[in-house]
């Protein structure tokens, strides 16, 4: 499988996040030999889309000169992995601009799919598959992870995997060791049957996805370094 992974994160490999992406990517490599390919978003140089449509009338190329140009060409050749940390119950802005300038990819005509109208491809990006891994400062998921969860749902309808993890500052703290081992653990588990079988188990994500520690505790050892 070849992936093109999207680090989403200002920290960069610093990121909280990129330790359950590595571990996923482990797991994937564990089950077969994969082709992989980082890119750390805050690395780029990419203008924010103008809003002039030009791309819709002119086959797909964009008027901004930059990096995205050549962004587009491999997103099309790679499977997508979006690994980000939750700003603001949504992505960070610097890979919300990358999505915005895919716009080159469709057209302006539009057609109805499972209920709602969307742009028609310029670009027949129908073998792609797209991965989300994004990590959350807070102990719970709920009432954080939603608006992401849901706009990548919306933007990526077909062939999509999510992955959240809240508390993931621990990740980067070797204390927190006797806990995040095991959740990383599960994480390349998950990549794994990812690889095996297309998909991974329902219950294998709700325990990604749930707290390491109880989130009362979390909340005070958080506290008490501020």
């Amino acid at each position: 499988m070849k992936i093109l992974v999207f680090n989403g994160s200002p920290k960069k490999e610093r990121s909280d996040t990129m330790h359950i992406t590595r571990a996923f990517l482990g797991g994937m490599n564990e089950a077969a030999p994969q082709e992989v390919q980082s890119i750390n978003v805050a690395d780029m140089h990419i203008e924010f889309c103008r809003g002039c449509f030009a791309c819709k009338y002119n086959g797909g190329r964009c008027a901004i000169d930059d990096d995205m140009r050549e962004i587009l060409e491999q997103m099309l050749a790679s499977d997508l992995l979006l690994s980000f940390p939750l700003y603001c119950y949504g992505m960070p802005a610097m890979l919300k601009n990358i999505i915005e300038r895919t716009l080159p990819l469709s057209s302006m005509a539009m057609a109805e799919m499972n209920g709602r109208y969307v742009h028609v491809g310029q670009r027949d990006y129908s073998h792609l598959r797209y991965l989300m891994i994004c990590g959350c400062g807070f102990p719970n998921s709920r009432r954080n992870f939603e608006p992401a969860v849901r706009q990548f749902e919306l933007m990526f309808p077909n062939n999509h995997t999510i992955l959240t993890v809240p508390e993931s500052p621990m990740l980067s703290a070797p204390e927190a060791a006797a806990v995040t081992v095991p959740r990383l653990e599960r994480v390349k588990k998950a990549g794994r049957q990812f690889v095996e079988t297309g998909e991974i188990d329902p219950t294998l994500l709700a325990e990604i996805a749930s707290p390491m520690i109880p989130e009362d505790t979390y909340a005070r050892i958080v506290n008490g370094n501020v």
